[in-house]
């Protein structure tokens, strides 16, 4: 396999990574701000010409503020992926690139695959889409995993927000039309390491996202039960909270292109939840 680069290597996935590839025994060097910026070009370059893998978890990820500075998202989520990928093809260098359930619209009525038509409806989720189709582009032996609903314990997440909130209110308003996949980053790594050690490379599109399918409302019920905590949740829709971004409703995917390639398949998503909440 050679040498492994993780770009965004502090972040919630990037520090599940490191670790997991780490202990799978693969060489790996984890680059990050502020010592390495993906939006400097001269960086980048350096970083593709010393690897042969570059897993690609740098993102600008802040849903709200991104509507207010769309420049800034897309320099990182859009024109740097499609530098990565130029550099990549130039140099025979294979890219991992971590995407999202944004590049869809929520809209579908059943769980999306690989090749459903996207349709971003947020500053985030577009750059996102553009940084997928610049890679494409680019003719760099490419794997895009698109991933939801991710918590870990480096970042900020739907978990840790609403253990937090607990904290000083008796009772929460949580959407119940927001579905998805709760979906540990220990998990994802996982996936990872499992896509690196296969030959031939994974090229393409693929879903990855735990078993099973949930609200927000349902899981914050869930991640209180476990966690102890006595605040009462209460439903509500999506169209109640006055937000910035649009979000997506439906973020179900259907992961059934890259069960095929596991061998350690998604779990459901109540166990890794479990262990999470049980750590903290």
């Amino acid at each position: 396999m050679g040498k492994i680069i993780v770009l965004g290597a502090n972040g919630m996935l990037g520090r599940d990574l490191m670790d997991a590839l780490g202990r799978e025994g693969f060489l790996a060097e984890g680059l990050d701000l502020p010592e390495f910026d993906i939006t400097e070009t001269s960086q980048l370059e350096e970083a593709v010409s010393r690897a042969d893998v570059v897993i690609n978890c740098a993102a600008y990820t802040n849903v709200e503020k991104a509507e207010s500075e769309p420049q800034l998202a897309y320099a990182v989520n859009g024109r740097a992926v499609g530098l990565l990928g130029e550099y990549a093809a130039a140099k025979g260098v294979r890219v991992l690139h971590i995407s999202t359930d944004f590049v869809f619209d929520g809209r579908l009525d059943k769980p999306y695959v690989e090749t459903d038509e996207t349709n971003a409806i947020s500053v985030y989720g577009q750059t996102k889409l553009d940084g997928e189709q610049l890679l494409l582009e680019s003719d760099a032996q490419a794997c895009i995993l698109r991933v939801q609903w991710t918590y870990g314990r480096a970042g900020n997440n739907f978990v840790l927000k609403m253990i937090e909130a607990a904290k000083t209110r008796d009772s929460l308003k949580v959407v119940d039309d927001q579905v998805g996949a709760p979906t540990a980053t220990v998990e994802v790594a996982g996936a990872i390491c499992e896509i690196l050690s296969r030959e031939p490379f994974a090229e393409g599109v693929y879903h990855y996202a735990a078993s099973g399918y949930i609200s927000r409302f349902e899981m914050a019920k869930f991640v209180f039960d476990n966690a102890g905590i006595n605040a009462q949740v209460v439903p509500c829709k999506t169209s109640e909270f006055k937000t910035a971004a649009k979000r997506p409703l439906n973020s179900r995917f259907n992961c059934g292109k890259i069960t095929e390639l596991l061998e350690n398949k998604p779990k459901n998503w109540q166990e890794p939840l479990q262990e999470f909440i049980q750590q903290l």
